[in-house]
């Protein structure tokens, strides 16, 4: 028998959030010859890294951070002269730079890449003029306030190589940025330009190829028929996702796509920029040709990446600080509930009075019910089925054909309705988990459902089920966060209706029998975060009842509250409101002060450890 026994350093501590990852982190660093100091520094910074940090501060204000320690000066000294520390000019696991920010070897060549290129793109951009009556052209001769930013930026793209266009949701993103890339084409008359469309998901692909095909028909009204080639020159017929546009290969978990095997395009255009982390801002930045112009088009108010950093955010605060020519935020709203512009607005600026004031005046598009129990909870879940089993989402489609999708036929145009029906209400939480998570809420509410349909409790496939997509499975073009959902023929059999376009750009939708359908979960129910980029008639936010729950921030509120275009509900204890309009996402990094530092970074070198 082996007398092998795992056993714990002594500089691990028992009382801290690490995860395996990090304590793996900590023991290589002392098998490495790390001092118990800096081997417990790695394994905070691997668990900064999982909470979105690219470094773990040491010193200043954000020192402690996650339970993290303050070093004192003698402490950081020490740091510095460790063999598995450098300061970054060399490379080494870890990076402690001058203003006591404690990195992993990636996260700091990626920050300082980062910087570089973006500084150099900013740099290499000209400023190219643009008449009046051109832009009358562009925007049927409407010059009102309306507008105003939009002609802003359609005026100030011309020359850049890189522009970033900001706004919430419903301020014209799509519509500036189709006529940002007729005035880019113009400039380039000499040729015709390529142009590369993508997102960081598959969904927010596909909700971009719509909104383009929608914003191109919607212009071909207007537009003088000099422009109209250059319109059908903007592709509108498939985005991908950023590792599709950087041919990402798993098995050597790199980017076929890098500075010497560029994208073929002149124009690229990246939608839902917010959800970038700073690895993948990296890439992108790298696998854009020098002369090609890169456009970033996002919320920088939403929700940050999943992965580390908030480049988004990072590049917008910099931009605006400056009044810098290259940004340009879209403030005016277009959509029909302007009575929500006031509550996001205070949503955005964390002010709980104007919050307050906002939702008693939005002439009940806006209503906050204090939840901070279960049982109050299922009251207002009970009404909120009730509304949602009245919806026609169940409608009976004609006895199956050879080809029920056939573009407009019977079955795609009844499924397309129910879907429709069916996006006109969705429940949106903070949470995955426990009881006041998706996945616990959409079960309840799928029982309650069945219940008010008479469908046997124990069935898993019944018309009317709807389902949301959790994998990307690129065979069947179904992505990470489609919804579909489950309709009957005359027959009794069962298909999965999803919304696509057919070949003239029309909404349209196809099916696929349950048993076909890649990793999916209850779409009755679904998190915030997955709601990035979508937008509903009725929205529901349901934030926990604790207000010590870290997953509560501000940015997760304007999230949930903007994705509703009519109404929208907040379920939340008092408390929990005000932690999260008092908590902004603030990430920890450097990438804001190397963007204003003007002295030129060095590219960095490769380290393979980390």
């Amino acid at each position: 028998m082996s007398t092998y026994r795992f056993q714990r350093s002594p500089a691990e501590l028992a009382d801290t959030p690490w995860r395996p990852l990090d304590r793996a982190l900590l023991r290589w660093a002392l098998a490495h010859g790390g001092s118990p100091l800096v081997a417990r520094l790695a394994a905070w910074a691997s668990f900064a890294d999982g909470e979105g940090d690219t470094a773990l501060p040491l010193a200043g204000e954000q020192a402690g951070r996650h339970g993290a320690p303050a070093l004192t000066p003698d402490e950081l000294a020490a740091v510095r002269t460790d063999p598995l520390v450098s300061d970054g000019s060399v490379p080494a696991p870890f990076v402690l730079d001058a203003h006591g920010r404690f990195y992993l070897w990636r996260n700091h060549a990626d920050e300082v890449a980062v910087a570089r290129q973006l500084r150099a793109r900013r740099a290499a951009g000209r400023s190219v003029a643009m008449d009046e009556a051109t832009l009358d052209e562009l925007f049927g001769g409407v010059r009102g306030a309306a507008v105003s930013r939009q002609r802003q930026a359609v005026a100030q793209v011309g020359g850049r190589r890189l522009f970033v266009l900001t706004g919430g949701p419903g301020t014209g993103k799509t519509t500036t940025v189709l006529r940002m890339l007729l005035r880019l084409q113009q400039l380039d008359s000499g040729k015709a330009s390529t142009i590369q469309v993508g997102a960081p998901t598959g969904k927010a692909a596909q909700r971009l190829v719509q909104s383009l095909r929608q914003g191109k028909q919607a212009l071909q009204a207007s537009l003088p028929e000099a422009w109209l080639p250059l319109l059908e020159r903007i592709p509108d017929s498939e985005a991908l996702t950023l590792h599709r546009m950087l041919s990402y290969e798993p098995r050597r978990n790199r980017f076929a796509r890098d500075a010497a095997h560029p994208i073929a395009a002149d124009i690229v255009v990246v939608d839902e920029a917010s959800m970038i982390d700073l690895a993948l801002l990296r890439a992108l930045l790298e696998a854009v040709r020098p002369d090609a112009t890169l456009v970033l088009v996002g919320d920088a108010d939403q929700l940050t990446s999943v992965a580390a950093g908030s480049v988004l955010m990072d590049v917008v605060a910099v931009m605006e600080a400056e009044r810098a020519p290259d940004i340009v935020r879209l403030e005016h709203s277009f959509r029909a509930g302007q009575q929500l512009v006031p509550v996001n607005r205070a949503v955005r600026a964390g002010d709980a009075g104007a919050f307050r004031e906002a939702v008693a005046h939005a002439g009940g598009h806006a209503h906050w019910t204090a939840v901070d129990e279960a049982a109050r909870l299922r009251r207002e879940l009970g009404q909120w089925t009730e509304e949602l089993a009245c919806l026609p989402i169940r409608p009976v489609l004609p006895a199956h054909r050879a080809e029920p999708e056939e573009a407009g036929s019977e079955h795609s145009k009844l499924a397309l309705q129910a879907l429709h029906a069916l996006a006109r209400r969705q429940l949106l939480c903070a949470l995955r988990e426990d009881g006041f998570g998706a996945l616990a809420l959409n079960d309840w509410i799928g029982q309650r459902l069945k219940q008010a349909w008479d469908v046997p409790e124990d069935r898993v496939w019944y018309p009317g089920r709807a389902v949301l997509v959790t994998r990307n499975d690129y065979a069947t073009r179904l992505y990470n966060g489609d919804v579909g959902l489950c309709l009957a023929d005359a027959s009794g059999a069962l298909r999965v209706w999803f919304e696509t376009t057919d070949a003239d750009g029309q909404p349209a939708a196809r099916s696929f029998a349950p048993g076909t359908l890649p990793a999916h979960e209850g779409a009755f129910a679904i998190t915030i975060h997955k709601s990035q980029g979508s937008e509903y008639d009725t929205v529901a936010v349901l934030l926990p009842p604790d207000p010590e729950s870290r997953i509560l921030s501000r940015q997760l509120l304007y999230t949930g509250l903007s994705r509703a275009r009519r109404t929208a509900l907040l379920w939340s204890s008092e408390a929990a409101l005000e932690a999260a309009l008092a908590r902004p996402v603030r990430r920890a990094g450097g990438l804001s002060d190397r963007l204003t530092d003007g002295a030129p970074a060095e590219e960095p070198r490769q380290l393979s450890l980390l």
